[in-house]
C-alpha cells in the first residue's frame, strides 16, 4: 500500500480493526523516529498525527542538524558528544537531506568569544563530536574573514573560526523517516487527532480515541503500549490521562526571516553575536539568505503562530549590527516562519538557558511521554524509548531484534551508498533525468530533494498533461502518491519548502496545483474552498507581520 491519502479508507480500516504493539501519538521527527525504531525491531506499530507530518517544531527549526557547539557555553559536555556522533549517523543514512555547511564564527573585541576561547571551544567540539579530519575547525585571520564575508562588521574584528554544521530540510527529513517506517510495515496517518484514552479494570490504557479530520468520524485504536511524542503538545495529550506528574514543558518561540540574495548576497553561513549577545545564524540557501532565530517564552497555541513586527525588528537589528553594509528592511523580507521549542521547564531560567535535553516520563496508566530533545538526537531518543518498551511494556518475545537496528539503516531516499558515494550517485541520477527533457539545474534539484526515490519521478515527467511546469508536476504527483500529502499547504510548505524559499512560484502555480489536487482527491466545493483559504492564510502569515 502506497503512503498516500488516496488510500486513507484502507489505512483507517486497519487502524480500527488491528491491535498494535505500540501506538505513537505525534508525527514529528520524534514520533516517526520511534515508529521506525520499533517496526525494525519487529513490533506492530501505529502512529497518528493531528495535523500534517512535521507540521509542528519539525518543520519550523533553523534547518540544521546541529553538532551541539552552542551547548559548550552551558558545559553540557555529554550533550555535545552525543549530538556530534548522531549528526554523522543522520548524514550517512540520508545524505540527500543533510548537507555539510561550513559555518563562520567571527570574533570581535568585546564579543561573546575571543580568539583563544573560539580556538579552545572549536577544538573541544571537534574532539567531543568526533569530527572527521576533513571537517575540523580552521582559524582565520581578520583578512580571511573579510574575504569570505566582505560586508561583515570590520570594527574591532579580530578573526574567526570555521567549523562544520549540517544543513537539512527538517520537514523532508521527517517525511523520509516516516516513509521508511511505512516501508518497514508501520501504519501512519496524518490529520488524525488523539482525543481520549480507554482503560481496563486496572486503569491501564488499552485504547485511544482518534478523530479523523477528513471523514469527521471518531475511531478507537487498540494497542499494548502507548507513546506520547506530540512535541509542543505533549502536555495537552497528558491531560487526557488521569495520571500526571509535576513535570511540564515550557515553550520557546523562534522566528526566521528570508531574503533574496539580491539584497543580502551572503555566500558563507555565519553564526554571530546579536547586539544583546545572543547567537544568530545567517545561512545562504537556494538563492536566498535566511536569518534566525529569536528565543522567547511562548504561551499561545503553537499550531497558530504569527511572526510579529517586534521579532522581525530584532532580527533586522542583528543583521544591521553584524553586516552594517546590508541595508535590508521589513519590506525586503520575502517570507518567514515561526516555531516553538518544547523545552522541559526549569524554574528561573531564560529560554536560551534551558537545556535542550530530552526526558522520558512514565505514568501509572502506562503512558510513556518523550519530552524535549533535539532534531539531531531523534534516533537516540527513539532507541531509548523502544529499549524501555522492551524492558517493561511489551512481551520481549514479540521483538525480532532486541537491539536498535537504525544506526546503519538508510532512511527513505537514502539508498545511495552512504555519503562517500552520494556525489557519484547524484551525477548519474541527474544524467538520467536530463534525458527526459529536464534542465540540469532542475534535475539536480529533484535528485537532492528525493535521493534514491528520484527514479519514481520519471513516470510523472513523461505523463504531464496539465498546465503545471514539468518539475512541479512531478513533485506534486510524487507527494500525492508516495508522501501522504492532503492539502496544497502540505505540498507547498512541508513537501517542497516552496512557500518558505520560493514564494513567487507558489503564487504563480497555486491555482493549477489546487485544481489538480481537487480532481485527484474528488474534493467537494466546500473542501476545495477550505483548502484554498488555508493556503492563502499561510501565504499571508509568511509575508505580513502583526
Amino acid at each position: 500500500m502506497n503512503f498516500s491519502n488516496l488510500n486513507r479508507d484502507e489505512i483507517l480500516q486497519k487502524l480500527k480493526t488491528d491491535t498494535f504493539d505500540v501506538l505513537i501519538i505525534g508525527g514529528g521527527i520524534t514520533g516517526t523516529g520511534i515508529a521506525l525504531d520499533a517496526v525494525t525491531r519487529g513490533l506492530k506499530v501505529a502512529l497518528v498525527e493531528m495535523q500534517d507530518f512535521a507540521s509542528g517544531t519539525s518543520s519550523r527549526s533553523t534547518k540544521l542538524v546541529h553538532g551541539g557547539l552552542r551547548y559548550l557555553k552551558q558545559f553540557e559536555i555529554k550533550e555535545v558528544a552525543e549530538l556530534g556522533r548522531e549528526r554523522a549517523v543522520v548524514y550517512e543514512n540520508g545524505p540527500h537531506v543533510t548537507t555539510p555547511e561550513l559555518m563562520l564564527l567571527p570574533f570581535h573585541k568585546g564579543g561573546t568569544f575571543g580568539k583563544m576561547m573560539t580556538a579552545i571551544g572549536l577544538n573541544m567540539y571537534d574532539i567531543l563530536a568526533q569530527v572527521k579530519k576533513s571537517e575540523r575547525k580552521k582559524m582565520l585571520t581578520q583578512t580571511e574573514v573579510i574575504e569570505k564575508v566582505p560586508f561583515i562588521k570590520k570594527e574591532r574584528l579580530k578573526g574567526g573560526g570555521v567549523y562544520v554544521e549540517y544543513r537539512t530540510d527538517d520537514a523532508r527529513l521527517t517525511l523520509e523517516v516516516a516513509k521508511k517506517a511505512t516501508e518497514q510495515g508501520a501504519t501512519l496517518l496524518n490529520y488524525a487527532e488523539a482525543s481520549g484514552f480507554m482503560y481496563d479494570e486496572n486503569k491501564k490504557i488499552v485504547g485511544i480515541k482518534v478523530h479523523d479530520h477528513v471523514s469527521d468520524e471518531t475511531i478507537v485504536i487498540h494497542a499494548h503500549s502507548f507513546v506520547n511524542a506530540a512535541g509542543p503538545w505533549v502536555d495537552t495529550v497528558r491531560k487526557f490521562d488521569y495520571a500526571t506528574n509535576d513535570k511540564h514543558l515550557k515553550l520557546s518561540k523562534g522566528v526566521h526571516i528570508v531574503f533574496s540574495q539580491s539584497v543580502f548576497p551572503l555566500k558563507q553561513a555565519v553564526y554571530f553575536d546579536s547586539p544583546d549577545k545572543r547567537m544568530i545564524f545567517a545561512i545562504p540557501r537556494d538563492g536566498k539568505t535566511y536569518v534566525g532565530t529569536t528565543d522567547d517564552f511562548y504561551e499561545g497555541n503553537p499550531a497558530n503562530m504569527d511572526v510579529n513586527e517586534q521579532e522581525v525588528s530584532y532580527l533586522l537589528d542583528a543583521v544591521h549590527y553584524m553586516f552594517p553594509d546590508i541595508q535590508v528592511s521589513e519590506e525586503d523580507v520575502e517570507s518567514s516562519w515561526a516555531g516553538v521549542r518544547p523545552l522541559i521547564h526549569e524554574k528561573g531560567k531564560a529560554p536560551s538557558e534551558i537545556s535542550r535535553k530530552d526526558e522520558i516520563w512514565e505514568a501509572e496508566s502506562g503512558l510513556i511521554t518523550m519530552a524535549g530533545g533535539k532534531l539531531t538526537g531523534y534516533r537516540k531518543m527513539a532507541e531509548t524509548t523502544v529499549d524501555l518498551l522492551y524492558e517493561k511494556y511489551i512481551d520481549p518475545n514479540k521483538f525480532t531484534h532486541k537491539t536498535c537496528q537504525t544506526k546503519h539503516l538508510p532512511i527513505s531516499g537514502g539508498d545511495v551508498g552512504g555519503s562517500e558515494y552520494w556525489s557519484e550517485f547524484k551525477d548519474k541520477s541527474i544524467a538520467t533525468l536530463v534525458k527526459f527533457n529536464m534542465h540540469h539545474d532542475e534535475a539536480e534539484e529533484l535528485v537532492e530533494l528525493y535521493g534514491s526515490n528520484s527514479k519514481y519521478l520519471i513516470g510523472y515527467l513523461q505523463s504531464n498533461e496539465t498546465e503545471l511546469p514539468n518539475k512541479l508536476y512531478a513533485k506534486l504527483m510524487y507527494a500525492i502518491h508516495h508522501e501522504m500529502v492532503l492539502t496544497p499547504t502540505d505540498f507547498f510548505i512541508r513537501r517542497t519548502g516552496e512557500l518558505l524559499f520560493n514564494i513567487s512560484d507558489v503564487i504563480i502555480n497555486k491555482e493549477a496545483v489546487i485544481e489538480h489536487m481537487s480532481c485527484l482527491f474528488d474534493w467537494t466545493v466546500d473542501e476545495k474552498d477550505n483548502y484554498t483559504k488555508e493556503l492563502m492564510e499561510a501565504l499571508d502569515v509568511a509575508v505580513h507581520f502583526d
